[in-house]
């Protein structure tokens, strides 16, 4: 009886070790493939400061950027975004909505490290082949006070 104990659950144990998958930053904002990449592209590549690992995976030229503070191109991201973070340390982006329609994503967060209550963020991308390949972005200062109690986010 112990003997098929053990064995019961040393297969269970082998059965489920590999069937768990990472948590993705987009756990519980999306199941959209498009949105799932957005969302992990900007935490690797703000939230982690691991740009060029992030451009290497979720970028494809011609990578379109319409913030005006960084260039076009994948190599305009990997030179802009580096010195964002440096200008503003301690940037973190917390993952608030994803809206996705056709090969549009629209990623809505809480931008802490940047003004002096924070600010709120809309990125958004244009999606082909599973690749960004297009960007804007709004960023808002949250204010110190409010004309009604909802939150920008």
């Amino acid at each position: 009886m112990y003997k098929a104990l053990i064995f019961v659950t040393a297969i269970t144990l082998v059965g489920t070790s590999g069937s768990a998958s990472a948590q993705s930053p987009a756990d519980g904002l999306t199941k959209n493939p498009d949105g799932i990449a957005a969302v992990e592209f900007l935490d690797l590549a703000i939230n982690q400061n691991k740009v060029d690992e992030a451009a290497a995976k979720y970028l494809a030229p011609p990578y379109t950027q319409h913030n005006p503070l960084i260039p076009d191109g994948i190599d305009g991201v990997r030179a802009g975004i580096p010195g964002f973070i440096k200008q503003f340390p301690g940037l973190h982006l917390g993952f608030k909505r994803v809206i996705v329609d056709g090969d549009l994503v629209a990623v809505h967060s809480s931008l802490a490290g940047m003004g002096e209550h924070g600010s709120v963020v809309i990125d958004i991308f244009r999606v082909k082949g599973g690749k960004l390949v297009e960007h804007w972005d709004v960023i808002e200062a949250i204010p110190a006070a409010s004309a009604n109690k909802n939150t920008m986010y």
